[in-house]
């Protein structure tokens, strides 16, 4: 977090809302008649890295009807989160705003009821609005406004048996958290048919300690377990911080430690993402059934990428590849080939004014991220060439530094602002792994000034607070 010494919570919100309300609004391509708005289903999991898909290459995890999406819609190959961190990013999908604009910079602070939501502006319009999964900010999981219908639960929850808070009453529930989850949100389309409808199905999963449901508990129990060869990053050139190692007891079962430790985390975490894969085949099935799935925008996607070995790391945070990137699919026939393949790097402040566009709704207020609509139809000419990393410090992980960065589609920069510490410097097409920490090099000083003048021109475009 930022020092409180500096700047204050209230100063730091002030400033960083003054400076956003500033910003000029997208303008809004109405693709859709009023009187045919879509319906929305947002699929979001936990921790779920970007290449942990059968259709994004993954040796052996099988996820036929996430592939589903891809097939019958677009994957997104560069798809990031602006912050690596749970609680941050679900503000950045809600609002479309960075989190140092919406104000949630850290799993414990609470998400302010004066910041306006993209479910909020669909629930003004008539939406139906559910909330059915994990919103961790602060522990609120009482109701929060926007949502017609809510179920959640405190803090990160549990796989089994978890209290719920079903709009406003806590109830215990049996069986699998997922499976939970979904059963709620399958039951609730099959009940939502006068209005346009919103799904918001956040899932606790694939949130560590892993525990996969019962029936997968066994899956892949003889495939073969290989170690990411950049976990024999030596580390050479980059920050201290980075050689200090990961926090204490995020080597969760001694994963880093021993070959068997590693692979019961990689067997379980990839077990783990299973039922999930099976929720969005029922939420598809169900789709279906109403006869609502061509008429329905699906889009899935995770809070933030996972480390499972790079650079010796595990957990998210930094803002190396396996943390920042994401999978993002979306299904939307009316405006969506088949197989689409898109390229453009689009982040999780993009997906509140994507849902508004295609609703003919106007952007929020204060908003930062872009509609994917004209990515989607082709127009690549003026998307986004660069955009803002934000890592704010947490007091329970003092070894990870706030972190501040710029990437491009070749190039990613990073600063560490509060710490007299190395900053690093990546060709991310010639070191796609990010081992060689090109900040030094002469040879790259028009690079490294080049990249310098982009980060401080975000952190001024976006109202980064100084």
């Amino acid at each position: 977090m930022p020092d409180n010494k500096k700047i204050g919570r209230r100063e730091f919100l002030a400033s960083a809302s003054a400076a956003v309300a500033s910003l000029p609004f997208i303008n809004i391509h109405r693709a859709f008649a009023a009187d045919k708005k879509p319906n929305f289903v947002f699929i979001l999991t936990d921790d779920q890295r970007y290449d942990a898909m059968s259709c994004a290459g993954h040796p052996f995890l099988f996820t036929p009807n996430i592939d589903r999406l891809a097939k019958e819609g677009a994957r997104f190959r560069n798809a990031f989160v602006t912050i690596a961190l749970c609680s941050p990013s679900r503000g950045c999908f809600l609002t479309g705003r960075y989190a140092h604009s919406h104000g949630v910079i850290n799993n414990g602070t609470p998400f302010s009821d004066e910041i306006p939501t993209m479910p909020q502006a669909l629930q003004k319009v008539g939406y139906d609005t559910a909330f059915i999964g994990k919103w961790h900010m602060d522990g609120q999981e009482r109701p929060r406004p926007g949502f017609n219908h809510w179920i959640s639960f405190k803090g990160q929850g549990v796989y089994y048996n978890p209290t719920l808070n079903i709009n406003g009453e806590a109830k215990k529930v049996d069986g699998y958290m997922t499976d939970i989850l979904t059963e709620f949100a399958v039951d609730w389309l099959s009940k939502t048919n006068k209005n346009p409808f919103c799904l918001y199905l956040c899932h606790k999963a694939v949130h560590g300690p892993f525990q996969p449901a019962v029936r997968h508990s066994k899956l892949y129990e003889n495939v073969r377990i290989t170690k990411p060869s950049s976990m024999n990053d030596t580390l050479e050139g980059k920050p201290e911080w980075v050689k200090l190692g990961m926090e204490p007891g995020h080597d969760a079962k001694g994963a880093l430690k021993s070959k068997e430790g590693y692979e019961l985390f990689i067997r379980d975490y990839n077990r783990t993402i299973m039922a999930v894969d099976d929720s969005v085949g029922r939420i598809l099935k169900t789709l279906e059934a109403i006869n609502k799935l061509d008429d329905t925008v699906v889009v899935f996607a995770s809070d933030n990428g996972y480390f499972q070995g790079e650079h010796g790391r595990l957990d998210k945070r930094a803002m190396y590849e396996e943390s920042i990137r994401i999978p993002f699919l979306m299904r939307y026939p009316k405006l969506i080939k088949p197989g689409t393949l898109v390229d453009g790097m689009v982040l999780n402040i993009d997906l509140a004014p994507t849902f508004l566009d295609l609703a003919g709704v106007p952007m929020l207020p204060g908003n930062q991220g872009l509609s994917i609509v004209p990515l989607l139809k082709g127009r690549k000419s003026n998307w986004r060439s660069d955009w803002l990393y934000e890592y704010f410090q947490e007091k329970g992980f003092p070894r990870t530094p706030t972190i501040i960065g710029v990437r491009t589609d070749c190039w990613k920069y990073i600063e560490y602002p509060e710490i007299n510490d190395k900053s690093e410097l990546y060709n991310l097409k010639d070191d796609p792994q990010e081992l060689r920490n090109l900040v030094d090099d002469p040879k790259y000083k028009h690079i490294l000034a080049e990249m310098k003048s982009r980060l401080e021109r975000l952190k001024k475009e976006t109202g980064y607070p100084k």
